[in-house]
């Protein structure tokens, strides 16, 4: 595919400005030209995160004008929302220039003005879907969207079929401080756990009550610290609803964040335990302490010890990986044994058994290292 013609640089300063400064993590899915021939792209569909997945819309500016203000082509599932429409009937109207603000004062002289109009889009989509929402015809439902949405940040999404409605809420657990917790804290951005609940609710009259799908979600930069997909979830009874369930739930996840601190200090200890027996580590992991790499000599050979520390230690032990600094492939890299899982273990030896097994183990291990780098390097010529 040939690459797109560059944006004009006013519109280029307005979409750097958005992904560079957004909170949120917006992404530009494709750029192009609305002329066939144009000399620059005036265009580009914006991903929009919302509800934990991504809308897409199409951002129209004009290469020939590119001081007006863009238009916005949105999903052909949301035929209904019309925010722009909104908003110039309200201007017309009895001055509802709130509404309509980011369009009434654009300014393409200033960079930050798409970013506002986006955020003010979405933050009017959030209210079109809870609307949406709202108008589900099940008693459950409304019972569960009258109260769960008053929780700052809920999300819900609804799609609809010709035989059922799925209403997909995303909430976020309060009062779990993660940065504050690590320290020294790592991340930019505030990091979140989210649950999010997914019902089914058929059409018609039905006497049995929708039963959610759940699942937790966190924000990528959490994983190294703490796993959401190793946590079980509290299992959904009938005499539930959203709110005794999140109760329960927060209850449960301040416990494994507590667990998680604590892991991070084990892991700490663990590392410190090398160095009597490997010297100082060339390189550690300081905040997470998930990963750590040391110097191993025997004879003349010299290698790499990279130990590999998961969340679960010490009940899931260490994966270690030999790296030769003597051997090397013919691309030039050095040669990397295998992972190694299958030395002696026990989570019940303290720090210092641990590190002197695994040195006991790599005296052998090593010399068979050796030979594989030995034979290796012949292979791969």
């Amino acid at each position: 595919m040939a690459p797109h013609p560059p944006l004009p640089p006013p519109i280029a300063a307005q979409l750097n400005h958005l992904l560079a400064y957004s909170p949120l993590p917006f992404k530009v899915e494709q750029i192009w030209s609305g002329c066939r021939n144009g000399r620059y792209s005036d265009r580009f569909t914006l991903l929009i995160p919302f509800c934990l997945d991504y809308i897409k819309w199409d951002v129209i500016f004009s290469a020939y004008h590119p001081s007006a203000v863009p238009d916005f082509i949105f999903s052909a599932e949301d035929v209904d929302f019309n925010p722009l429409l909104e908003a110039h009937e309200k201007e017309a109207g009895a001055n509802g220039l709130a509404v309509a603000s980011p369009l009434v004062d654009w300014n393409y002289k200033d960079p930050s003005r798409l970013l506002n109009l986006v955020c003010h889009l979405r933050d009017s989509y959030v209210s079109y879907q809870k609307k949406k929402a709202e108008q589900v015809d099940d008693e459950r439902m409304r019972f569960e969207i009258s109260t769960v949405l008053a929780r700052k940040g809920t999300e819900i999404f609804v799609a609809s079929f010709p035989d059922r409605d799925e209403v997909k809420f995303t909430i976020p657990i309060p009062d779990l401080e993660f940065n504050k917790l690590v320290t020294p804290c790592p991340w930019k951005q505030e990091q979140k756990i989210y649950l999010q609940a997914s019902f089914v609710v058929a059409k018609g009259y039905t006497t049995t009550a929708p039963v959610p799908r759940l699942k937790l979600v966190s924000t990528q930069d959490l994983k190294p610290f703490l796993n959401v997909d190793d946590i079980k979830l509290i299992p959904w009874s009938d005499e539930m609803c959203m709110l005794t369930y999140l109760s329960d739930l927060e209850v449960k996840l301040n416990d494994q964040v507590v667990e998680a601190v604590a892991g991070v200090a084990k892991r700490r200890r663990f590392i410190e335990a090398l160095s009597p027996f490997f010297g100082r580590p060339l390189e550690a992991d300081p905040v997470f302490c998930r990963r750590a790499s040391v110097l191993g000599i025997s004879g003349v050979f010299t290698f790499l010890v990279h130990f590999s520390i998961p969340l679960q230690f010490p009940t899931k032990q260490p994966t270690l990986k030999l790296e030769s600094v003597q051997h090397f492939n013919l691309n030039g890299l050095p040669i990397v044994s295998s992972p190694i899982n299958d030395y002696p273990w026990s989570p019940r030896w303290d720090n210092t058994e641990m590190a002197e097994r695994i040195y006991d183990f790599l005296v052998d291990e090593c010399l068979n290292f050796k030979k594989y780098c030995s034979e290796k390097i012949p292979a791969t010529q």
